[in-house]
This record gives structure tokens, C-alpha cells and sequence, in this order.
């Protein structure tokens, strides 16, 4: 059997389905599309020096990488990978040339710190730990059926709160991103980021394919976004919320699970019938904020780290 490593080629449709097939297969409780690993490819800011690779076993598409620098980090050399083998296709040998061609490339494009995400399983961890790799933190996969009509009941705002969406920000979404900016700064991650790129959040996040502008809801108080939720929605009955965030001076008063609860509303209502999310196991407000809504676990992934040199 020949294992064979190359970029991703984006201009064929065939290639880029089979790439998002091994993601979807390897991660389900993620929502893949052809046309969002296109645009991650296509409109990550230039300086992170992304890259997605597949390794073909005789010319059959059987794994996956996306790779690149955390151009956002004021720390330099930070960079991610994120490697899946088809699970129907494992114990074939891709595994290792693809970490290796991702880390030839990571490492050339100045990288000093490698961060992984792998889904704990015994294989999983051998195989980031047989390379090097430590394990560090940690979060779960949640998952939501929205058809079973649990939903807590819609909630009025608080006094001097309203309810909008980010559609109602189509023309100036910049306080959606100045929200954003100050609520990612106390995410849990092993990596600091600071959001100062306006143009680039506007290629990368508000004109991302999957983000549903009618289900991400947003808390305004004083005529200004206070909470958010970001939804994201594929081309079936999918639906995620990819971050959940308040502003500092207005935590405290319920507005994650206000805005959280109408969008998933607004989801159901839509005909979505399976929400998804995920937590980092150090962020207890929001894990409990979920466990409210009635998710449920249903996979854990580590965060691995390799240091070069």
C-alpha cells in the first residue's frame, strides 16, 4: 500500500468533499461542509500560513490535516494541528507522514509550540504520545436533541435588555466584533489570543459559510451587544453554537443563557433538530449553563502539545 501526503487541491470539488468526509466521519459532532473547509482555507489571514493536507492510501482520500500559526497570539511561534484518519480506514500507515509533512511545514514557518486536539481514545493518545506529544486540558462535546421539546421556556429580558440578531448588524458588525474580541480574551485556552484585526474577523468569522446570522442572538443593553451566541448551521437539520460570551461589566445577570435559550428556539423552530457544542472542561459556568439546557456529553478530546528544540 502507498501512502501519499499533498496539500488539498481546492479547485477540485471531488477532493474537497473527500477531505470533508474523513472530518465528518472522524469528528460528527463538528458541522463540516465543503464550502466551510474551503473558506478556512481560502480567507485565513495570510500570516498564519495555513495549509490542509490529506494522505491518499492508492489514491483514495483516507486522511486529513489542517495546520497553521496563531497569527492572533501576542506570542510568536504558536501554531495548530489537527490531524483525523478515517476511522474505517485506520492501521494503514497514514498517520505518521501526514504529522510528519505538517510539522516539516509548521516548523519551517517558524513554529516553536505544536497544539493538537485528539479525541481520547487509547489509540488516539498512544499515537500523539509515541510522537512526542503531552497531554494538557481538555473538553467535551455536548449534544442537544431538539426534537425531544424540553426546551426551558422563552424568558423576557432583564429591564434595559433586548433580544436582536446579528442580522440587524449586516450593514456595521464591528460592535459584534469588539464583543467578540473582549469575551475571546477570557475563553479558556492554552493560548492567549487578542482579536485587533477588524478586516480579518470580517473575512474569517462574520463571512464564515456556516454562520446563521438569524439564530446567533445578541443581548443589547445601551444600545450596545452585551451577550452573544454564535450559531452555526449546515445544509441539513445541524445546528452549533460556536461561542457564547459576555461582556465583563454584565456578567452576573443570566444574559448566556437568555440569548442561548432564544436561539435555540429560533433553531428549533427553523426545523434544526440536533444541537451541538463544545466546552472546555475548566469552564464550569458554561458547562453548567448547558447542562441546564439539558446536553449531554457524547465525546472528549485532549489538547496535546509538542515544544520544538
Amino acid at each position: 500500500m502507498t501512502i501519499t501526503v499533498r496539500d488539498l487541491r481546492a479547485d477540485d470539488r471531488a477532493d474537497v468533499e473527500a477531505f470533508t468526509l474523513v472530518r465528518h466521519l472522524s469528528v460528527p459532532f463538528m458541522l463540516w461542509t465543503p464550502e466551510s473547509i474551503l473558506h478556512r482555507l481560502t480567507h485565513t489571514h495570510p500570516d498564519a500560513r495555513t495549509r490542509s493536507l490529506v494522505a491518499e492510501a492508492d489514491g483514495e482520500v483516507i486522511g486529513s490535516a489542517q495546520i497553521g500559526l496563531v497569527h492572533e497570539s501576542p506570542e510568536p511561534g504558536q501554531a495548530y494541528l489537527n490531524l483525523y484518519i478515517r476511522p474505517d480506514r485506520r492501521r494503514r500507515g497514514a498517520g505518521g507522514p501526514l504529522l510528519r509533512a505538517s510539522e516539516e511545514h509548521l516548523t519551517a514557518a517558524g513554529a516553536t509550540k505544536l497544539f493538537s486536539w485528539a479525541l481520547d481514545a487509547p489509540e488516539n493518545r498512544a499515537f500523539a504520545e509515541r510522537y512526542g506529544y503531552r497531554a494538557g486540558r481538555s473538553a467535551h462535546f455536548l449534544r442537544l436533541d431538539l426534537t425531544a421539546g424540553s426546551l426551558p421556556p422563552l424568558q423576557d429580558p432583564p429591564p434595559g435588555v433586548e433580544l436582536r440578531t446579528a442580522a440587524d448588524y449586516a450593514d456595521d458588525p464591528r460592535p459584534l466584533f469588539e464583543l467578540d474580541a473582549e469575551t475571546t480574551q477570557d475563553e479558556p485556552s492554552d493560548v492567549d489570543l487578542a482579536l485587533a484585526d477588524y478586516e480579518g474577523w470580517l473575512a474569517e468569522t462574520w463571512h464564515h459559510p456556516l454562520l446563521d446570522r438569524d439564530l446567533t442572538t445578541v443581548a443589547v443593553a445601551g444600545g450596545r451587544p452585551v451577550a452573544f451566541t454564535a450559531a452555526y448551521t449546515d445544509d441539513g437539520t445541524r445546528y452549533s453554537t460556536a461561542m457564547t460570551g459576555t461582556a465583563r461589566a454584565h456578567r452576573g445577570r443570566g444574559l448566556a443563557k437568555l440569548v442561548k435559550n432564544a436561539s435555540l428556539h429560533r433553531a428549533r423552530a427553523a426545523g434544526r433538530t440536533e444541537a451541538f457544542t463544545g466546552n472546555d472542561t475548566g469552564n464550569g459556568p458554561m458547562l453548567a449553563v448547558n447542562k441546564w439546557f439539558g446536553y449531554e456529553r457524547c465525546a472528549t478530546e485532549v489538547r496535546y502539545v509538542r515544544t520544538l528544540g
